[in-house]
């Protein structure tokens, strides 16, 4: 069920500029990548098209062949 405070409107963030000051300031205090999703979606309605060009690229972890032997 969700809580009474998730019905309340979220602020909306869609200027670009607005979307990367508040990335650049909630990013201080997020632990990684993840947390900062969550703080952002929490806390604002934002288009997540816009926040994924704005955040940096994650770049996968590159999988290694094991040594012939």
């Amino acid at each position: 069920m969700p809580t009474a405070e998730s019905l309340l409107p979220r602020p909306a963030l869609t200027s670009p500029s607005l979307l990367a000051a508040t990335v650049a300031s909630l990013g201080r205090s997020a632990v990684d990548r993840r947390d900062l999703w969550r703080l952002l979606t929490d806390t604002y309605t934002i288009d997540l098209d816009a926040l994924a060009a704005v955040l940096p690229p994650e770049e996968p972890e590159p999988v290694w062949l094991a040594a012939r032997g």
